[in-house]
């Protein structure tokens, strides 16, 4: 669920685990350590945290609510590692980089939607647009797959009531990239990098050794290529 921290949810993982109680269960989405908390109090095996930071996603400016990744994966991390609950940062991965600081501030595995969108091995047919290759790629609450799910239900019968469609999410057209094996290729030689600079091996010595500082504007711009045309 969207918010996995709610009456319903807590009461439908808890009625999941009671009845399979040997499956590996995901309690989400989340972003607060009282929230994983509970998730974790009811038999959850790992919490998959992200409230809006995908990059599809409206969430955030559309109802006021979430928290930025950093923070509620490091937040989050903090109280599930103390039950040996496994921890899935769901978006938020802009650059390469971001991957390695989501599993340096406590994250076990990072999803990837978008990174793999425009692929071969993604849905969609190719589509041509000013000479360009692209793929069509909708968040799960943009307006057209809430649009899909109200007529799959039969919430909603006609046109004439997709006003009351409320979308959190957009639709875009993303530049083909190939085969994912490349796009794989390249995150794992960042990540292994990244890893590098922080003398670690495995995950577990990139968050003990990792360190955060606090970036400003300008370190954030001297970090990008800067003072050159681009070819």
């Amino acid at each position: 669920m969207a918010h996995g921290h709610n009456e319903i949810s807590l009461k439908a993982v808890k009625k999941v685990r009671q009845k399979f109680k040997d499956i590996d269960l995901i309690g989400g989405n989340l972003a607060t350590a009282e929230a994983a908390i509970d998730l974790i109090k009811i038999g959850v095996d790992a919490l998959k945290v992200g409230i809006g930071p995908g990059g599809l996603c409206t969430t955030r400016i559309v109802t006021g609510v979430g928290v930025p990744q950093f923070t509620a994966v490091a937040e989050c991390s903090r109280t599930a590692k103390k039950y040996g609950v496994t921890v899935i940062a769901d978006g938020g991965t802009n650059y390469p980089g971001d991957i390695t600081k989501a599993l340096a501030a406590g994250a076990d595995v990072c999803m990837l939607a978008g990174w793999f969108a425009g692929t071969d091995e993604s849905p969609g047919a190719i589509i041509m647009k000013d000479g360009m290759k692209f793929k069509a790629h909708r968040g799960a609450a943009s307006f057209l797959a809430v649009a899909d799910r109200k007529f799959a239900s039969e919430e909603i019968s006609s046109v004439d009531r997709l006003n009351t469609v409320v979308a959190e999410g957009v639709e875009a057209l993303i530049p083909y990239k190939g085969k994912v094996a490349d796009i794989i290729y390249q995150l794992i030689g960042a990540l292994r990098s990244g890893m590098s600079y922080c003398n670690a091996s495995t995950i577990a010595e990139l968050q003990k050794n990792a360190e955060f500082i606090r970036v400003t504007e300008a370190g954030l711009r001297e970090s990008k290529s800067h003072n050159v045309r681009l070819i």
